[in-house]
């Protein structure tokens, strides 16, 4: 019985040999653990690069941590003549494998997609790219701050007073490895009846260009370049931030009708027969002057006064959490959110886990502790076939590394 409470999770019985690293393609096979699959992560015996990324939890990555849950881990030396041949034999007994190196890398491996299509038609190849395989910018070296400047997404994100701000978080390489998972359960699907595997891709650049939605929208509908949007919402006034007598509050009237109720709960009925102020388009026009008046009466009040009030009207409304308001909060408890597991060195942590919801995705979706750096090496090995005095040999000439007996759970 798994810790989600059920004996078959949806991937369960699909192998995945994860090449990736830093966190675009283990946010992806992250994902496809989470949903059942066996995720054997193969690292570099120094280790993936993000185990070097602080901020530090007793001298783990706290980086590391949140990108790998749900995995195997086995380390293995990629410069020793013998590894291609190692990882080959367990492509072989894989239904994915996922990569993000360099366009080219695993060629050079002796791994590329034509050589393991032939070898192996059923297999389903996914690499995630900076700028995609091929093109003008193909050979690029790809990281999420560049990408979120290069996809247009920058200049419609932070204010006039900040300027083009990048997302608090890494959301390229994390949108990257969401289109790379649902790209694999696609494939997954059409192999139940093709028979075959195939190739997924993907880039940074690719899956933020495909966030850009209405802004995008705007260009190529219209030919307008929308600027930076702040905390207004671009196309609806008013929708955004506010100020209120203790902090900023979020409030969205996204329809006529929340229009009017908001103006009536705020005392300012004669907004909605202004001229400046009748339309959407209007209220667009001179936001600015709008967002003065509403906060002369917010200011008034506390916003939990106006949160309580606005949502008993059916207004959205909301505040900005901070990380501990958010980790406190009674919804994101409901919620489960927060899981704990046992890590092989840290012992009980805690972190956050995966927000679907299932029939046969129930409780508890963490069942693995990002592994220690070869933490499973000997473990892997020997279910794939190799005898225990074949690892051993691997061990004892440095091919491959196992983590030491008080650091893993084999």
């Amino acid at each position: 019985m798994s810790r989600s409470g059920h004996t078959s999770l949806p991937l369960s019985g699909i192998k995945v040999l994860d090449l990736t690293r830093a966190l675009a393609g283990p946010f992806c096979t992250m994902i496809l653990g989470d949903l059942g699959a066996d995720i054997i992560k193969v690292e570099p015996i120094n280790g993936d690069m993000i185990r070097q990324w602080g901020p530090f939890d007793r001298k783990t990555s706290a980086y590391y941590l949140s990108g790998n849950r749900n995995k195997r881990g086995i380390a293995l030396d990629f410069r020793h003549s013998e590894t291609p041949a190692i990882l080959l034999e367990m492509v072989k007994q894989c239904d994915v494998v996922v990569e993000n190196f360099k366009p080219g890398t695993m060629e050079l491996l002796g791994l590329g997609h034509e050589k393991l299509s032939a070898l192996f038609p059923k297999l389903i190849f996914v690499s995630v790219t900076g700028f995609g395989r091929d093109g003008p910018a193909g050979g690029q070296p790809g990281f999420d701050q560049i990408a979120q400047g290069y996809s247009g997404l920058m200049s419609v994100t932070g204010s006039q007073e900040s300027g083009p701000t990048r997302v608090g978080v890494a959301i390229g390489d994390q949108t990257s490895g969401m289109w790379a998972a649902i790209g694999t359960l696609a494939a997954l699907l059409h192999r139940t009846t093709s028979g075959l595997g195939q190739r997924v891709d993907t880039s940074l650049l690719a899956s933020l260009v495909g966030l850009l939605s209405v802004q995008g929208q705007r260009y190529l509908s219209l030919g307008e370049v929308p600027g930076l949007a702040g905390n207004t919402h671009p196309v609806i006034a008013p929708y955004g931030v506010f100020q209120t007598s203790d902090g900023p509050l979020n409030i969205a009237p996204a329809t006529s009708e929340m229009w009017l109720k908001l103006c009536a709960a705020l005392d300012l009925a004669s907004l909605t027969t202004d001229p400046k102020f009748i339309s959407n388009e209007l209220r667009i026009q001179h936001r600015h002057e709008l967002k003065d008046l509403l906060e002369q009466k917010l200011t008034q009040q506390p916003r939990s006064h106006w949160t309580k009030l606005l949502l008993d009207l059916g207004i959205p409304a909301g505040p900005i959490n901070n990380m501990a308001d958010v980790f406190s909060d009674p919804q994101v408890k409901h919620l489960g959110l927060v899981e704990q597991v046992q890590h092989s060195t840290l012992g009980l942590i805690k972190q956050v886990g995966n927000p679907i919801r299932m029939d046969n995705l129930q409780g508890e979706s963490i069942r693995r502790p990002p592994p220690v750096l070869g933490e499973h090496t000997n473990e892997i090995l020997m279910e794939m076939g190799w005898s225990a005095s074949s690892v051993e040999e691997l061990l004892n000439r440095g091919v491959v590394v196992q983590a030491k007996n008080e650091e893993a759970t084999i």
